[in-house]
């Protein structure tokens, strides 16, 4: 994907360049680059685009875990319980 069309605001890139960046700020500006993408983007292959684009030559920077984060599916939600659980059906 090109990195216009991953980050088409340049919000992303701009984290990078913030010296003394905190792990908040990243996730904030993440949540922000999110909601920035057109609808029917290819969120996966976006991160995939960033992360080759500004990981490698910032290492340690917090921006990068967050990437990674957002790359990896979440758990399959589990029931937690509830009346069905407590009665049996």
């Amino acid at each position: 994907m090109d990195l216009r069309q991953a980050d088409p605001k340049g919000l992303v890139r701009e984290s990078y360049r913030i010296e003394g960046i905190t792990l908040g700020e990243c996730r904030s500006i993440f949540m922000d680059w999110a909601l920035s993408l057109p609808v029917g983007a290819n969120t996966p292959d976006a991160l995939r685009s960033l992360i080759a684009e500004y990981a490698g030559g910032n290492p340690g920077h917090p921006m990068n875990g967050v990437l990674e984060a957002a790359l990896t599916a979440p758990d399959a939600p589990r029931r937690r319980g509830g009346r069905a659980a407590r009665v049996g059906l």
